[in-house]
């Protein structure tokens, strides 16, 4: 006989914690639904009650009829769908989880990178009082810089690169 899969518990408050607030009104729905299903389902006994057969061939005079219900009974097989899909979600599982171990260590990364950046930006003189040489020298990518001026809007795509630009071809 087949048993029964469910889970026993689940945390609804820690996966709560997780949920925007738009989301909770159809959170709640759902947690209601899940904890009524399976309220139904723990109404009924794990395994099915056997059948007292020797009270039923006492009770019944004709009991070839009662034997032939046994037999047909104890034959009968009802097949259970083979579990395709377990493996498939433990496998998304683990994938995720990895996914998941991947994106903590790059965040962690970034969030110590940002931290030093704090530390710099904390550390220097404030821009109000900080004169072109002391800019050129945190930020000389920046910088303006008298080898390579630039032209307004100085910005990279408007300013003229190493090749010339084409000269227009006449209209006549």
């Amino acid at each position: 006989m087949a048993t029964r899969k469910a889970i026993k518990a689940i945390n609804w408050s820690a996966i709560a914690e997780r949920i925007q607030e738009s989301e909770k009104p159809i959170f709640a729905n759902f947690r209601t639904k899940s904890e009524g299903y399976l309220r139904r389902m723990n109404e009924f006994p794990e395994t099915v009650p056997a059948i007292d057969w020797a009270h039923y061939k006492k009770s019944i005079p004709n009991s070839a009829m009662v034997d032939e219900f046994q037999k047909q009974y104890s034959s009968l097989s009802i097949p259970i769908p083979a579990d395709k899909y377990t493996s498939i979600v433990e496998q998304q599982e683990k994938e995720a989880a990895e996914h998941v171990r991947n994106f903590i260590t790059e965040s962690n990364k970034r969030i110590e990178e940002y931290k030093a950046e704090i530390t710099k930006i904390s550390s220097m003189i404030p821009f109000e009082q900080m004169t072109m040489e002391d800019f050129a020298e945190l930020y000389p990518e920046h910088a303006w810089n008298p080898e390579k001026p630039t032209i307004w809007p100085h910005d990279p795509e408007y300013q003229p690169g190493d090749e010339p630009e084409p000269i227009p071809k006449g209209e006549h």
